[in-house]
């Protein structure tokens, strides 16, 4: 008897039928075979999947089957397909005698005493199935919760193959899954850290105020102990929460890695990555045989923080050129090629010098010869350059309080709001992701700002990239301070973020 059977195999983050056809006819079939490009992992599963059935009570009447996995041009190696495989099975040897089953995407890995353990990629399980118009999906307990947040399907968790067998043969009546309250409720987040605890460093907070207002890059340059690290830990607590569409598309992604916890429905806080310096490009883009994201794809929506800037490989920094500017990552392999979203907030920190001391706006030899390690282009699309210098005494055992992110996050919420209404419902969201036509309808610079503008590129040798980025950035210090147009103090502040362009 022929059975089929409906999963999905992932490519990337996103979610493709993959049919399972089982044949159990005795005739011409020697041996039990899977075909259809079934790597290591989808293989071996055939002995999982029997002593599955076996031991869950259930007998085991197949001696030998052909398992095809369409498409067949596709690779697969993942071991969700070891549930529909097994219900393929139990359908053509009658352990299962309805068809209920063409009515549900079916994935989960299975035990050997039978239960369903948690796959990866639950949630674009249940958006693929709502977009298929199946009627639901069947998947592992532990996938409940993210696969109950698309709505307009019913999502049927089950802990063991028994119970899918039950679901499937009407045995079982069983409610689809639902959530219990609210999946994501922005308005509870709290920082744990504060921007109070960092003692001086005013005009750095001012810098990253305005870096988290407009979503732009951010390069810190300064010696050692100056509070680098600490202003970084602290920059995810003034930004804004995901909004649901973005929760959405943060969580598919951990989802499609299973790196997300268990009992979550949706991501509630702004992702933060930090690679050691030691990161191949292939870990910080993304790749491999089979693509999969790499930091910057975990970063989406979130922020990237990539310490000691220099003491990263040359050939990996420049791999970020493609995700800082276009938002995304393509892996081009042979049979195609892979899209991941990228869209994440740089947040760089280093010394001005190899040995760690010394001014970050001064152009010596040693300043030089470190900073040669960074390129020109990759500098160019970092928005806003700032220094970090040693804290004063007075300053450090000072008893007054400085600004505090409660501060900070008002001024934040205060411009994202400005360009959310600026923007509409345009998929720009904020200052930094601009184009062309943007910047001509909302950066306009008057006569005395293009004076100013002339004069500093003429100074500092700024590149065309530079120009729209100072632009940009001097948007969003006018809306922080409530200004409808940008004027000369905007640009001249936005100007002296150009603190590298110098070099060159």
């Amino acid at each position: 008897m022929l059975a089929k059977v409906n999963s999905f195999i992932l490519l990337g983050i996103d979610a493709q039928l993959c049919e399972v056809e089982v044949d159990a006819s005795q005739h011409g079939m020697e041996k039990t075979v899977v075909v259809g490009l079934a790597q290591a992992a989808v293989k071996e599963s055939l002995e999982r999947v029997a002593r599955a059935i076996i031991n869950c009570g259930y007998p085991y009447l197949a001696r030998h089957l052909l398992v095809n996995l369409a498409p067949a041009d596709v690779k697969k190696e993942a071991t969700a397909l070891d549930l529909p495989i097994a219900v393929g099975i139990m359908r053509a040897t009658a352990c299962i005698n309805t068809d209920r089953h063409r009515d549900f995407l079916i994935a989960g890995e299975l035990a050997l005493d039978g239960r369903v353990r948690k796959i990866k990629g639950g949630l674009s399980l249940a958006l693929l199935a709502r977009e298929k118009r199946y009627r639901g999906v069947i998947l592992p307990f532990e996938n409940a919760r993210e696969a109950a947040v698309v709505e307009g399907i019913e999502v049927y968790p089950v802990s063991s193959l028994g119970q899918a067998a039950s679901i499937l043969n009407g045995t079982l009546a069983l409610e689809p899954y639902e959530l219990d309250g609210q999946p994501y409720e922005a308005s509870k987040l709290s920082a744990d850290l504060d921007f109070v605890d960092v003692r001086g460093q005013e005009a750095v907070k001012r810098a990253i105020t305005i870096a988290c207002a407009g979503s732009h890059n951010l390069l810190m340059i300064g010696p050692p102990g100056t509070g680098k690290s600490m202003l970084a830990a602290r920059i995810p607590g003034i930004l804004p929460p995901l909004s649901r569409a973005e929760s959405l598309e943060t969580t598919r992604i951990y989802s499609a890695m299973g790196l997300l916890p268990d009992g979550v429905a949706l991501m509630d806080r702004r992702p933060v990555r930090t690679p050691h310096h030691s990161a191949t490009a292939q870990a910080l883009v993304g790749g491999g045989s089979i693509p999969r994201p790499g930091e910057v794809s975990l970063a989406h929506h979130g922020v990237l923080f990539l310490d000691e800037l220099p003491e990263f490989s040359r050939h990996v920094l420049e791999t970020l050129r493609q995700p800082i500017e276009g938002g995304e990552v393509t892996v081009a392999r042979v049979h195609g090629s892979v899209k991941f979203p990228a869209r994440f907030m740089l947040v760089a920190a280093m010394n001005p010098t190899a040995s760690g001391y010394g001014e970050a706006g001064k152009k010596t030899p040693t300043r030089d010869k470190y900073l040669a390690k960074l390129s020109g282009p990759l500098l160019d699309r970092i928005d806003i350059h700032a220094e970090v210098p040693a804290v004063p005494y007075r300053e450090l055992t000072g008893r007054k309080p400085g600004t505090s992110s409660e501060a900070m996050r008002e001024q934040v919420s205060r411009a994202r709001m400005v360009q959310a209404k600026r923007f509409g419902g345009d998929c720009i969201a904020s200052n930094a992701r601009m184009d062309s036509r943007q910047l001509k309808q909302f950066c306009d610079l008057s006569d005395s700002c293009l004076l100013m503008m002339k004069q500093a590129m003429d100074e500092l040798g700024l590149s065309a990239r530079a120009y729209d980025k100072v632009r940009r950035v001097a948007r969003t210090i006018a809306d922080i301070d409530g200004a409808a147009n940008i004027q000369e103090l905007h640009l001249a502040e936005a100007v002296q973020y150009r603190l590298l362009d110098r070099k060159f």
